[in-house]
């Protein structure tokens, strides 16, 4: 699905945000190169989604900018920005009275002239996404009736039909049973999109990011590969609790025990 779309790489730089007189958000920068799935970690209200709501356009920054592919998102259209960028956000989506399938057209929008007609070429486009994540077999049903889960992977179809080089997550792994994070995970690495994915999962993040950013409080307190963000000691440091770290025999990826009785 990915090999005909453009190159895209994510720099967002310095980015700040305040509600009332609280800082939310300070002075926070990462990049996503190419090809790169990137994640982003922190403890609840650390600024996670705060930071993704700048960068897909829903939170404009108090500073700093964010530039897709060298365009700055605050000055380039909501529909050159859709075609740029695919978001699967955290929402109440319970409103959506529509079949799957039509939940899923929607990701066609932006690649579509006002007013016109869906496509064969969109509905192979739909298909074919709800495939990948595997809920083709829900296309006829209405999205309100979905379990949480069900839900997620459509939204992520509904993403996939976008194609777009950019995909924004946040916790896209949320209500998913163990098996459909590793098969959501492994889709996302599979397509070889730039990819940014805010996720509470430390041992997915470990396991499937190329690189970390780690939030606390609003600002950015490490970066670099799972093995370089993800030790003992920053793990205790930002969410309060032991852990034992060691690399993976098989892939030599660092593997996580907490210690759930040695809480700090």
């Amino acid at each position: 699905m990915s090999e005909t779309l453009p190159s895209a790489h994510l720099q967002a730089s310095h980015l700040c945000w305040q509600a009332a007189a609280a800082h939310i958000l300070r002075d926070v920068s990462l990049h996503v190169a190419q090809g790169e799935l990137v994640g982003l970690l922190g403890p609840n209200g650390s600024g996670k989604s705060t930071l993704l709501r700048m960068i897909y356009r829903i939170l404009k920054p108090a500073s700093g900018s964010v530039e897709v592919s060298g365009s700055d998102v605050w000055r380039s259209s909501a529909r050159d920005n859709a075609r740029a960028m695919a978001v699967l956000a955290q929402e109440n989506t319970s409103e959506f009275e529509l079949l799957v399938r039509d939940v899923v057209l929607m990701g066609r929008t932006p690649h579509q002239s006002p007013f016109a007609r869906d496509s064969a070429e969109d509905f192979h486009i739909v298909a074919q996404a709800l495939e990948r994540v595997d809920a083709k077999y829900l296309s006829e049903r209405m999205f309100s009736t979905l379990s949480g889960g069900e839900k997620q992977r459509v939204l992520m179809a509904r993403a996939l039909a976008q194609q777009a080089p950019l995909l924004v997550l946040d916790e896209p792994t949320n209500h998913l049973d163990v098996r459909h994070q590793f098969e959501l995970m492994n889709l996302i690495r599979s397509l070889g999109l730039t990819a940014l994915a805010a996720l509470h999962e430390l041992p997915l993040a470990a396991h499937y990011c190329d690189r970390l950013y780690l939030l606390k409080d609003g600002v950015l307190v490490a970066e670099g590969t799972p093995s370089e963000v993800l030790t003992p000691e920053i793990i205790a440091d930002v969410y309060g609790v032991r852990a034992l770290v060691r690399p993976s025999p098989r892939s030599g990826k660092p593997l996580i025990e907490f210690m759930p009785d040695e809480l700090l």
